[in-house]
């Protein structure tokens, strides 16, 4: 007998349509007050990490290739949201931890939020970088050959998704989300949904 796997599910946004905008409204702030493009992508900037060097088949252990259901739930989402139609988070700005996303309904476990976007770029190049919301997205053998998505001046919703140090028990009973990277059509992409502990 062999485990049976979960699948992603899509998101559910929000009906109201008031509330949608205010959910909408808070990223823009938030994106607005960090001097940050929206965007939904990676990109590929130059004097960075070309598009050519995103291949999860150099993934040092393998990457788990996102099956084909999996997949279309993906292009749904991506499609909903150049609708407007987004997943249920409001950001909010805490004095402590700067700008930090909530849930604005119930969210269930292994539903799509998003993908974490940004510019991608070598490690090595931000070796010295004193952002605190890099995203690992390709561990290769070959240090110099690893990248890193780098979310400062083109990012989504994910760039204000808490970091929780899940080494700790305490860490471990706050941590809400789940990020996963996954082989999409041979590139490296990483992807957020909610987490059950």
């Amino acid at each position: 007998m062999h485990k049976r796997r979960r699948r992603i599910l899509p998101f559910v946004p929000t009906e109201d349509r008031a509330r949608r905008l205010k959910q909408m409204a808070s990223l823009a702030t938030a994106l607005t007050s960090s001097k940050t493009e929206f965007s939904n992508e990676l990109t590929y900037m130059p004097n960075m990490a070309p598009r050519s060097s995103n291949q999860a088949r150099l993934e040092e252990g393998g990457m788990q290739i996102l099956p084909r259901e999996d997949k279309e739930t993906i292009e749904l989402c991506r499609t909903m949201q150049q609708r407007g139609e987004c997943p249920p988070l409001l950001v909010v700005f805490d004095s402590c931890e700067g700008f930090t996303v909530q849930a604005d309904a119930d969210i269930k476990d292994m539903t799509f939020i998003a993908e974490y976007a940004g510019d991608v770029d070598y490690l090595e190049n931000r070796a010295s970088d004193d952002c605190d919301c890099i995203m690992t997205l390709l561990l290769t053998a070959d240090p110099s050959q690893r990248l890193v998505i780098c979310p400062d001046k083109r990012g989504n919703v994910s760039r204000f998704i808490s970091g929780i140090n899940n080494y700790t028990p305490d860490g471990k009973k706050k941590q809400n989300v789940k990020c996963v990277r996954y082989d999409i059509d041979g590139e490296s992409h990483v992807l957020w949904w909610p987490a059950v502990i």
